[in-house]
């Protein structure tokens, strides 16, 4: 065996220690020549050629140095050899091909946080992957889910995360439990998307919210945010009927109410249908705003003042918004939150103080 630095590895897969047994023969050295040259116990160059001892960092530093060669060339014959007997034990094999099953299946949603929510329960590697598949839809695990392309073809070539995929897995999936009982009517939606910023006042009329949808042929459904999603709400078509998915996130009823208007305005725009759907955040800001966005929030608007954004006095009270929001017959924190989105009202205004949540009821929809 050549003593050079650059030296290949050698294609067999001998223990390292006859490797250095055959060094030490080739140069004429005992192992208690080479144990005094390393400045080590005899029993330590033993134990290292009869197996018995593993080849340390420091070790191969100081065989390299001895032998004129690096530490990296023996600690390498070592791995070669160790991996070479670990691909030969069935056990191990198993348990690595158990590692790749659970890393693919990491591949396609959180597996941990969908486990803590009970929306995956499977005890078994089996039992995962085809609760997996059959939420995402997939009919092998080599498969991806659709919804990424779907995404980006209508979010203008952005992205999905894997937290957001999950999601609207989950909003697909509870859509097709319980489908619409009337055929998808767009005037139908028309008509209600208009009297929503005036029909829902408290948060209890959030809870009759799905049979007024399931009657304009589109199916409405409630899954909680998934922590770091960043997610408000989206639309899409399932089955061949609309389907409107809201995370809730922003909890306060005007901004989830808005964000129910948004999502209605992408379906009548038909900015979705069975190959797009729209995923978002809508407080991403007006420099990442498209047109269809755009779009969106301003017939979300018009919904909510259909004769036009009223005139706002440059100083703004409790008692004008109060006399205000009863003449446009909205709840007051609807009016306050527009005021809000159009920079006239701090977000952090007293004004928006005990503004009610509907935290309490969304979940009622499941």
């Amino acid at each position: 065996m050549s003593n050079t630095a650059h030296d290949p590895l050698p294609i067999d897969q001998t223990p390292v220690g006859e490797l250095l047994a055959e060094e030490l023969g080739a140069r004429g050295w005992s192992q208690a020549d080479f144990a005094a040259v390393l400045d080590r116990p005899t029993q330590f160059v033993s134990e290292i050629v009869t197996g018995k001892k593993e080849i340390t960092r420091e070790s191969a530093a100081q065989i390299g140095a001895a032998l004129a060669q690096s530490p990296e060339y023996w600690l390498k014959l070592q791995d070669q050899h160790l991996l070479a007997e670990q691909a030969k034990n069935a056990t191990t094999q198993a348990n690595l091909d158990d590692v790749r099953r659970r890393a693919r299946l990491n591949d396609k949603g959180p597996i941990q946080l969908l486990q803590k929510r009970r929306i995956l329960t499977g005890a078994t590697l089996e039992e995962l992957e085809a609760e997996v598949m059959d939420l995402f839809d997939l009919k092998s695990m080599d498969d991806q889910p659709w919804f990424a392309a779907a995404a980006k073809r209508a979010n203008h070539g952005e992205d999905i995360s894997i937290l957001q995929r999950a999601w609207v897995a989950c909003v697909r999936r509870g859509a097709k439990k319980a489908p619409p009982v009337a055929r998808y009517s767009p005037q139908r939606l028309h008509e209600l998307a208009a009297s929503l910023p005036r029909s829902v006042q408290t948060p209890e009329d959030f809870s009759e919210l799905p049979e007024q949808f399931s009657d304009a042929g589109v199916r409405l459904v409630y899954v909680e945010a998934l922590p770091g999603a960043k997610i408000d709400g989206c639309a899409m078509f399932v089955d061949g009927y609309p389907v409107i998915g809201l995370s809730g996130r922003g909890k306060r009823l005007d901004k989830v109410l808005f964000t129910l208007l948004h999502e209605i305005a992408h379906i009548l725009r038909g900015h979705v249908d069975a190959e797009r759907l729209i995923v978002e955040a809508l407080d991403a800001g007006p420099l990442h705003e498209s047109a269809q966005e755009t779009d969106a929030n301003d017939d979300g608007v018009e919904w909510i003042f259909p004769s036009g954004y009223p005139v706002v006095p440059s100083r703004i009270n409790a008692p004008w918004v109060d006399q205000k929001a009863a003449e446009l017959g909205m709840a007051r924190i609807v009016l306050i939150g527009q005021l809000q989105k159009r920079g006239r009202l701090d977000w952090r205004t007293s004004l928006a103080k005990n503004a009610p949540s509907v935290s309490d009821i969304l979940p009622q929809w499941e």
